[in-house]
């Protein structure tokens, strides 16, 4: 899932080597927090967090298919 979102992110950016992806992992979920240079946030984000939303459904997705609970978490 790291993977997925660090690579989805860096199309997105201007400036892919800022991209970072922190994994917390729960007792029953695992949560993953994006940063992005400060610059680069409001692409990641979008008009009124519909890229976010899509970003947050595409790693729910793929994170069902392997019978895992993934949160999506974009950092300042």
């Amino acid at each position: 899932m790291k993977e997925l979102l660090e690579y989805v992110a860096q199309q997105l950016v201007s400036m892919p080597d800022a991209v970072r992806v922190h994994e917390v992992t729960g007792e029953r979920s695992l949560v993953l927090e994006l940063s992005v240079d400060d610059a680069d946030l409001g692409k990641v984000i979008g008009r009124k967090g519909r890229v976010a939303k899509a970003i947050r459904t595409l790693i729910k997705a793929a994170a069902a298919r392997d019978g895992r609970l993934v949160h999506v978490e974009i950092a300042d």
